[in-house]
C-alpha cells in the first residue's frame, strides 16, 4: 500500500467543518468508483506542529503506481458532479504540500544490504 499525502492550509475565509464535509464527499466518491483504496483526514491537535506542518494532513492509499495513474486519468475525463465535488473542496484551501510513500523496507523491492 502507498500513500498520497497531503499537507493542507485553508483560505482564511474557509471552515473547517465544510472542508472536512466536502473532502468526504469527493474522496468517498472515488473510493466507491476503486480508484483509492482508503483515505483519512486529520487536523493538527491543539497547534502543536513545527516547521512546515499544516494545519490539515490527508493522506489517500492507493496499492501502486498503476492505480495512481489510473486515478489520475479518472479524475481528468471527470464528469460534471464528479468536477462540482472537487471543486468544492478545492474551492477552500490555500496550499498544500503532497507526497509519495511507501512501506519500508518494501519487499518487493529490497534494497541489498552487505555485510561487512
Amino acid at each position: 500500500m502507498n500513500l498520497y499525502h497531503c499537507l493542507i492550509e485553508l483560505r482564511p475565509e474557509a471552515r473547517a467543518l465544510a472542508f472536512a464535509q466536502a473532502a468526504q464527499h469527493w474522496l468517498d466518491a472515488l473510493q466507491g468508483q476503486g480508484l483509492i483504496s482508503g483515505w483519512r483526514l486529520m487536523r493538527r491537535k491543539f497547534g502543536l506542529a513545527s516547521g512546515a506542518h499544516s494545519d490539515f494532513l490527508l493522506e489517500i492509499e492507493i496499492p501502486g503506481l498503476a492505480t495512481l495513474d489510473a486515478a489520475f486519468s479518472a479524475l481528468a475525463m471527470s464528469d460534471d458532479d464528479a468536477q462540482r465535488r472537487y471543486d468544492q473542496m478545492h474551492g477552500m484551501i490555500a496550499s498544500a504540500e503532497v507526497g509519495l510513500y511507501r512501506p519500508y523496507p518494501d519487499p518487493s523491492q529490497r534494497e541489498r544490504i552487505a555485510l561487512i
